[in-house]
């Protein structure tokens, strides 16, 4: 018998030994599928065994499966489901660091920005506005006399930002 042969042996008593492993076990605890038997296999990161990575040591690692399978299912008196991984929450990778204001809040603080002549923290607080608003509110507190410098500034904001998109899609165009 040639090497190959030998090897190829061996690998087909494996492959009978894993297949009746898993068949035995999937009669011990009544299942109708392979992947049901991964609920009573547990790992070493906590939880059971994923169906993929069952696929694959049945694939690539057969006698170490067939080594679980036995310890954990055929060997067992009663075999035991293992608890699911613990997961993280679902949102819990949003970031936390971020406040949310009701629109009462914001003014008061943006009339403390105005106090303090804060211009910087002003316009991060201001509710950015549409250039048509932005001018319209200009006119109206010109009629009236008033000057708002940080109707002012968001005018300025306002058209170099459509300046930018104009110049943007022009440079896309071209």
């Amino acid at each position: 018998m040639s090497a190959a042969q030998k090897e190829e042996a061996i690998e087909t008593k494996t492959k009978f030994s894993i297949e009746d492993a898993i068949n035995r076990a999937i009669k011990k605890i009544g299942a109708k599928k392979e992947n049901e038997l991964c609920k009573y296999l547990p790992m070493k990161t906590g939880g059971y065994m994923h169906h993929f990575t069952f696929k694959k040591m049945k694939a690539k690692q057969p006698q170490e499966l067939a080594a679980i399978v036995e310890r954990f299912v055929i060997n067992s008196d009663k075999p035991i489901g293992v608890a699911p991984k613990q997961r993280a929450a679902r949102g819990s990778r949003k970031r936390k660091d971020h406040m949310n204001f009701t629109r009462n809040q914001l003014e008061r603080m943006l009339n403390i920005a105005r106090l303090a002549g804060d211009k910087e923290i002003i316009t991060i607080l201001s509710p950015k506005k549409s250039l048509a608003t932005y001018k319209r509110e200009l006119i109206q507190s010109i009629r009236q006399q008033r000057v708002e410098i940080e109707l002012w500034n968001g005018y300025v904001e306002a058209i170099q930002t459509q300046q930018n998109m104009l110049a943007a899609s022009d440079m896309l165009q071209n």
